[in-house]
């Protein structure tokens, strides 16, 4: 027998998901302006970025941008052609296939950077308090916690 949700738990869900949907499209429009990309391959170099050697197997940047691995392929195919990004066959294991930040993307990252933060900031931050921030941190926590939300 389903469970409905009852009134605090509609109250939460249907503003979550018209966040889930209208802040992707907000910050695709900056990205698209700005540098003519959506926000999920933002999300790929500035994971990239985040690493010490600028580089990921592509596996692992799928993880951590929840990509597929054919949407992921299919973006980094982009950015190569930009020149942001450099794929690179593992010595090892001829399946495995490594993806790096090139100097391009990097520069590309930090023009772009500020605009992308303050539009973030004007988005989300700016319109919640410190305590709220702490709160929709341990939520994030609470729904992903490094785990695909899927498996849950």
């Amino acid at each position: 027998m389903t469970t409905w949700l009852d009134e605090d738990e509609m109250a939460a869900w249907l503003p979550l998901i018209r966040i889930v949907h209208a802040l992707p499209q907000a910050l695709d429009k900056l990205l698209r302006e700005e540098v003519g990309i959506p926000h999920n391959y933002y999300g790929m170099l500035a994971t990239l970025s985040a690493q010490p050697d600028r580089t990921l197997t592509m596996g692992d940047l799928a993880r951590l941008t929840a990509s597929s691995p054919s949407r992921l392929s299919h973006a980094i195919a982009a950015l190569e052609q930009r020149g942001w990004v450099e794929r690179q066959q593992c010595a090892e294991d001829k399946r495995r296939q490594f993806v790096t930040l090139t100097e391009g993307g990097a520069a590309m990252l930090e023009e772009v950077a500020p605009s992308h933060v303050a539009h973030v900031r004007e988005l989300i931050f700016d319109r919640l308090s410190p305590e709220q921030v702490r709160q929709l941190a341990e939520i994030g926590r609470a729904l992903v916690d490094d785990a695909e939300l899927g498996e849950a």
